[in-house]
């Protein structure tokens, strides 16, 4: 299996990748929106684990621009905001794509 993580903080990174290390062969990582939608490109993970709060570009709209251009991506979106309203902007970006898991 291939993962992309994407996460800004570079210690929240480090402690997902070794928490979930080992149920991937091949992990990729990076830590902006814009950064995520171009090496989902170039890797084509199976899945990709996505913040909301990125810089440059969120991870809500990260999200929605690599399900126009893959609509096959497995997108789990993650955060430690307990925030209704991005919540709720989460699920209506995956809504607007037509994918719910």
């Amino acid at each position: 299996m291939k993962l992309l993580i994407v996460e800004d903080n570079e210690s929240m990174r480090r402690t997902i990748k070794s928490i979930i290390g080992t149920l991937a062969d091949e992990i990729y990582e990076c830590s902006d929106g814009s950064e995520a939608v171009t090496l989902y490109g170039e890797c084509r993970p199976d899945w990709v684990l996505m913040d909301i709060r990125l810089e440059r570009m969120d991870g809500i709209e990260a999200t929605s621009r690599i399900m126009a251009l893959y609509p096959e991506a497995k997108i789990v979106i993650v955060t430690n905001y307990d925030d209704q309203k991005l919540k709720e902007a989460a699920f209506q970006g995956l809504r607007h794509n037509q994918r719910l898991w």
